[in-house]
C-alpha cells in the first residue's frame, strides 16, 4: 500500500483539458523525489470549470486543487500537497463547494469518489447492496419496488420504468433481454458518459437487478462510438464483475443467471430511438420499427425486452438499497426522485448538477450556473435536445417536471440545458435543429420575419 494517494480524473472532459498530462507530470515528479504515491484516475465531480480537479488524501480528508495544469505540479508538491498545503489553486473539501454541496446525489453519489476500475472500492462504498436486497425480495417484489419508487425514463418522455418491467415480467418464461440505451446524442448532454466512466459498476448492478426482476439472462449496453473512454471503462468493469461472480451463472451466489456485454454504435443519431437501436444490435441498418408490437413483447431478436436509459438503470441500485420510499419522497408532482441536469453552452459554471425534480429553470441557469460566461443576459435555453425547445426568459420559472414542461410545449428529455446569451441568432439555431427546414441563411443574414421566427409557436407562448 502506497504512503500517499492522489486522485486525478480520467473523465473524458478532464482529459480534454489536460488531465493525462497532469497525471504524467505528477508521476514523473513523484519518481524524481522518491515519493511512494498511488495515482487513482477517478471520475469527474461534475464541476467542469475546475477541471482538471485533483484531490489529495490528507490527514484532514480529501483536499481539492484546480484547475491544475502540468506546470503547477512542482509548486503543488512543494506547497505540501498531502498536508492540504496552501496554494492559489487550493479548493479545500470539494464537497463543500456551493455548486456541489447543494446537490442531492442519489445516482451520482460515487462518481468522482471511487476508483471506477475497482470492484472492491465500489463494494466499500455500498455497491451491490441493491442487488443483495433484490435477491432477497425475488423478481416480482423487485419489479413492484421499482414501480412504487416512481422512477420514470430519464431519456425521453418519462415513461414509468416499473410499467415497462411489469410488462416484460408478465411475458411467458423464456429468453428475455435487458438493453441499455447509451447512445447519448442530444445537445449539451454528458450524464451517461460521466457515470459510465466514473462509476460503471452502478450500471452493471442496475442491469443485473433488472434481469433478475423480469427473468432476463442477457444484457446489452449500446454505447455510441464517440465514447471510447466509456466503452473501455465498461468493459474493464464487466470483466471484473464476471470474475468476482456478479455476472454469469448464479450471480452473487443466488439462483439467478445474468451476463452482459457492450455493443458499439456506428454514429447514427437515429439509433438513439429504441427500436432502431435494436435493429443495430442485431447487425442490421438502424431503422425505426413500426409499433406495435412493442419491444416489451417483441424486442431484441424477437424476444421480450426491457429498454432503459443509462440513468434510469443507474437509479435502480439506490432504490433497492434504500427502499422505494426513500426515492419517492423527493421530487415534484409525478416526477419522483432526482434528475442529473447537465448545464452547458455559454455558461459560467458548467457541469452536472443532480437535484430533486421541482427546481425551476431560473434557479438552474441564473443561480446554480451563474448565468452566462460572457456576463451578458441570457436570451434562451435549449432543454431536451433537438426534440425539445428553446425557452425564452419569461418561461424560466417553469419547474423541472415532466408535466410542467409538457404544458409549455417543451420536453425535459435527457436533462441537457444549453444556455445562450443575447447575441445568439435564434433563427440560425432554429434552422440548425430542423424547425425551419429548407431555409438557407448566409453569413449574418437574417430575414426580418425570422426575429423571432414567424409562427414559431414555442417562442411566442
Amino acid at each position: 500500500m502506497s504512503a500517499f494517494k492522489l486522485y486525478v480524473p480520467g473523465d473524458a472532459a478532464a482529459v480534454a483539458l489536460g488531465a493525462d498530462r497532469v497525471a504524467k507530470a505528477f508521476e514523473k515528479a513523484f519518481a524524481e523525489k522518491g515519493m511512494d504515491v498511488e495515482i487513482v484516475r477517478n471520475g469527474s465531480r461534475g464541476m467542469h470549470w475546475l477541471e482538471p480537479l485533483v484531490e489529495a488524501v490528507t490527514p484532514q480528508g480529501r483536499v481539492g486543487y484546480g484547475p491544475v495544469k502540468a506546470k503547477h505540479v512542482a509548486g503543488l508538491i512543494d506547497a505540501g500537497l498531502f498536508e492540504g498545503g496552501e496554494h492559489e489553486l487550493r479548493l479545500g473539501d470539494v464537497e463543500k463547494i456551493p455548486f456541489f454541496a447543494r446537490q442531492q446525489r442519489f445516482t451520482f453519489a460515487r462518481v468522482g469518489l471511487v476508483d471506477p476500475a475497482s470492484l472492491e472500492d465500489y463494494v466499500a462504498h455500498d455497491g451491490y447492496k441493491g442487488l443483495k436486497r433484490a435477491v432477497e425480495l425475488g423478481g416480482p417484489a423487485t419489479v413492484e419496488e421499482v414501480f412504487e419508487s416512481g422512477l420514470r425514463g430519464r431519456g425521453g418522455a418519462g415513461f414509468p420504468t416499473g410499467i415497462k418491467w411489469r410488462t416484460v415480467a408478465q411475458c411467458p418464461p423464456g429468453q428475455k433481454y435487458i438493453v441499455c440505451n447509451a447512445d447519448e446524442g442530444d445537445s449539451g448532454t454528458f450524464a451517461d458518459r460521466m457515470i459510465m466512466e466514473g462509476d460503471p459498476f452502478t450500471l452493471i448492478e442496475g442491469m443485473t437487478i433488472a434481469g433478475l426482476a423480469v427473468g432476463a439472462t442477457k444484457g446489452y449496453v449500446y454505447c455510441r462510438s464517440e465514447y471510447p473512454h466509456a466503452i473501455k471503462a465498461m468493459n474493464v468493469a464487466i470483466k471484473a464483475a464476471r470474475k468476482a461472480g456478479y455476472l454469469g451463472k448464479q450471480i452473487a451466489g443466488s439462483d439467478y443467471d445474468f451476463d452482459m456485454e457492450v455493443r458499439e454504435g456506428a454514429g447514427a443519431y437515429v439509433c438513439g430511438e429504441e427500436t432502431s437501436l435494436l435493429e443495430s444490435i442485431e447487425g442490421k441498418r438502424g431503422l425505426v420499427r413500426a409499433k406495435p408490437p412493442l419491444p416489451a413483447h417483441k424486442g431484441l431478436f424477437g424476444k421480450p425486452t426491457v429498454i432503459n436509459n443509462v440513468i434510469s438503470l443507474c437509479s435502480v441500485p439506490f432504490i433497492l438499497a434504500n427502499g422505494a420510499k426513500a426515492y419517492a419522497d423527493v421530487g415534484f408532482g409525478r416526477s419522483r426522485g432526482t434528475m442529473p441536469i447537465q448545464l452547458a453552452g455559454n455558461v459560467k459554471y458548467g457541469g452536472l448538477y443532480e437535484i430533486a425534480f421541482g427546481v425551476t429553470l431560473r434557479e438552474l441557469v441564473e443561480d446554480v450556473a451563474g448565468g452566462t460566461f460572457t456576463g451578458k443576459p441570457i436570451r434562451a435555453c435549449q432543454v431536451g435536445g433537438p426534440l425539445g425547445a428553446y425557452l425564452p426568459e419569461h418561461q424560466f420559472d417553469t419547474p423541472f417536471d415532466y408535466e410542467a414542461f409538457t404544458k409549455i410545449d417543451a420536453l425535459i428529455g435527457h436533462g441537457g440545458v444549453v444556455i445562450f446569451d443575447e447575441d445568439v441568432d435564434m433563427a440560425r439555431m432554429a434552422l440548425r435543429h430542423g424547425v425551419l427546414r429548407g431555409r438557407k441563411l448566409r453569413g449574418n443574414a437574417r430575414p426580418a420575419e425570422l426575429d423571432p421566427p414567424a409562427g414559431w409557436r414555442r417562442w411566442t407562448r
